[in-house]
């Protein structure tokens, strides 16, 4: 839930002519309230209503707040993402893998106040109830106090140094560049921009898939395309397809027939793709540029998913004809 602006500063009650100079200066000082601490919220990620395209940016990826002001992160799609801030929010020029076994990237840590000098992180974000893939809690926000002013870079564990953003901290009682209302039409502007990069990104991708060779989604640095393109490819027995993982954002994804592997057994490969009759069979993680082959030996329809984006509708199907 988006935290409303309230807005700043106490009002200046009229002071008697006839005080001395260090009686108005006590009335003065008096009559100001010291401004209140401002809550902000910053959007994390975009999605299209179908869930197909997935924006890999905060919005607004830089905010400007004053000291002792909070900062809520709101989960808004369906892809995981983190807020992290290495030691101190120091600006970093890459950002390790997501290890899904590490509770330092898939839990929270820190405290509800930046300090300075700790690691933060908000723990997987998502509106989903569960990613059940993976072995951690999710939460839909993730809220931090900044005490003092400097500037704190963070990022997104899942989707690396590409999907960034800036907290920076004035001092207390500055005037601030922007209010909540305009942060939040930024977003809805950007919101929009995104999903059409997305949409174009999908219609380009899936033109220069064959039916030997599937896109496992498809990213451009900006938005990124949860759908196999193309979802569906008619061969020959005997004949292969190659899943190919073109990502540059490091969203991992799975081709996955049959069952899904519970756990983090889906992270493993499993099953027999040069000589694939149906059943179960799994990709394991498909990485960035990455790729996975079948030979299909059987005719018939043999759908698949992403173990990954179940909840996402990433699915597909191989028609094999004699």
């Amino acid at each position: 839930m988006q935290m409303k602006l309230s807005s700043r500063g106490g009002v200046l009650i009229g002071i008697l002519a006839l005080l001395t100079p260090v009686a108005v200066s006590a009335t003065a000082t008096s009559a100001h309230a010291a401004p209140l601490p401002q809550d902000w919220t910053v959007l994390v990620g975009s999605q299209t209503s179908d869930m197909a395209v997935q924006g890999q940016r905060f919005l607004p990826g830089d905010i400007t707040v004053d000291a002792g002001d909070s900062v809520t992160w709101q989960a808004n799609s369906a892809e995981i993402h983190t807020v992290t801030f290495f030691a101190g929010g120091a600006p970093q020029s890459t950002v390790p893998p997501l290890d899904p076994t590490d509770p330092l990237q898939v839990a929270p840590q820190g405290s509800d106040t930046m300090d300075g000098t700790s690691y933060y992180n908000s723990g997987l974000l998502t509106t989903l109830p569960a990613f059940t893939p993976l072995p951690a809690p999710v939460f839909t926000s993730y809220s931090l106090t900044f005490p003092d002013a400097g500037t704190f870079t963070y990022y997104c564990l899942v989707h690396g140094v590409m999907m960034r953003g800036v907290v920076h901290v004035q001092a207390a009682g500055a005037a601030y560049p922007s209010t909540q209302a305009d942060i939040d039409a930024d977003a809805a502007w950007f919101e929009g921009a995104i999903n059409a990069d997305g949409r174009a990104l999908q219609a380009s991708t899936l033109a220069a898939s064959t039916r030997h060779k599937v896109f496992t989604g498809a990213d451009d640095g900006v938005a990124m395309v949860m759908r196999f393109l193309h979802h569906k490819v008619v061969i020959h027995k005997g004949q292969r397809v190659r899943f190919v993982n073109n990502m540059s954002m490091g969203a991992p994804h799975t081709v996955t027939f049959g069952a899904i592997p519970p756990g983090l057994a889906l992270f493993s490969p499993s099953g027999h793709p040069g000589n694939y009759h149906g059943g179960d069979l799994n990709s394991g993680i498909l990485t960035p540029h990455s790729t996975f082959t079948v030979t299909f030996n059987k005719v018939g329809r043999f759908h698949y998913r992403c173990g990954l984006h179940l909840d996402m509708k990433m699915k597909g199907v191989v028609v094999v004809k004699p």
